[in-house]
């Protein structure tokens, strides 16, 4: 008789149900805290359930009446005034981030004292945005060491009243913003441009391009990733902006409600305990969020994948 040896199977082990079990505390902690309170926003919002002085009005269910009534306020006058009130702060945020980023990035330069200056420019960052606003207040007031400054130079003859004007109340939100938020979209720009392989740049500065052309057909095109993270970021905080014209104007996004912001809008409801309007702004603000990142998303990489087509 011939024997026939057994082959011996070896067990292979599987890693991947250890990568669900890790899983699990996040997924855990969304559908408790994001998603049910997400659901039940959307719930409420199809109620009428508001105090009027000690008399509890609802809950009534009122079906989409809430959402026609947000439409029928100044709701796309408070989005408005957020776009602009982000613009002002990110425009100038992205170009000097961007500038620093490929600066400190750059070991050509060999800057001396390089993570001091990371450091400062990263502190405003970690400063509560509301101690920051009225720092800002108190510098720009009336009676302010700002109007003072201006009148001992010569530049102004009489105070310069900033919180009482449009723009001057929208630049100072503006300024805040950047401040606040320059110095971290800097350290996210930097890390990506320090990720790109030195080779490119070496192989762009030998063939003869210039600091501009590299910057444009290397260095942006490689960190287009991040910095559409950046962008897209930047516009989900823009949208919820609260505190800074919150604490600025008091609550009243003077003058005439210019200021006003859509968070803002919608803590007047919570305030004055208007659930089911105050649901159905913030589920109306989810939209807006949602879409206008799918916008921006889209609009920044479908052109990458036209040229990958061709």
């Amino acid at each position: 008789m011939v024997k026939v040896k057994k082959e011996k199977v070896t067990k292979k082990v599987s890693y991947a149900k250890w990568g669900y079990i890790f899983l699990i505390p996040f997924f855990t902690i969304y559908l408790v805290f994001s998603f049910i309170p997400l659901i039940n926003t959307f719930y409420n919002s199809l109620f009428e359930n508001y105090r009027s002085g000690l008399t509890q009005i609802g809950p009534t269910f009122v079906g989409f009446e809430n959402y026609s009534s947000i439409f029928e306020s100044d709701l796309l006058k408070y989005l408005g005034n957020t776009m602009i009130l982000w613009i002002i702060g990110f425009v100038p945020q992205i170009i000097i981030s961007l500038l620093l980023a490929v600066w400190f990035a750059d070991m050509r330069l060999r800057l001396r004292g390089s993570s001091f200056f990371k450091t400062v420019i990263y502190l405003p960052n970690v400063i509560m945005a509301a101690s920051f606003a009225m720092l800002i207040f108190a510098l720009f007031s009336d009676d302010g060491p700002m109007n003072h400054l201006l009148i001992n130079i010569g530049i102004s003859k009489e105070p310069v009243r900033f919180l009482t004007t449009v723009w001057g109340t929208r630049g100072l939100i503006g300024l805040m913003n950047f401040m606040m938020w320059f110095g971290n979209t800097t350290i996210l720009l930097m890390a990506a441009i320090m990720g790109v392989d030195g080779t490119l740049f070496e192989a762009a500065s030998i063939d003869g391009a210039k600091s501009f052309q590299i910057f444009t057909k290397i260095t942006m095109p490689v960190i287009k990733p991040i910095f559409i993270y950046v962008l897209i970021t930047s516009l989900i905080g823009g949208l919820q902006m609260f505190d800074v014209p919150q604490v600025l104007t008091n609550g009243k996004g003077s003058p005439d409600r210019t200021s006003m912001t859509l968070i803002m809008f919608l803590n007047n409801h919570l305030y004055s305990k208007n659930y089911g309007m105050a649901g159905a702004l913030s589920v109306i603000l989810f939209i807006i969020t949602a879409l206008l990142s799918l916008v921006v998303f889209f609009v920044l990489t479908g052109s990458d994948k036209k040229k990958g087509g061709r």
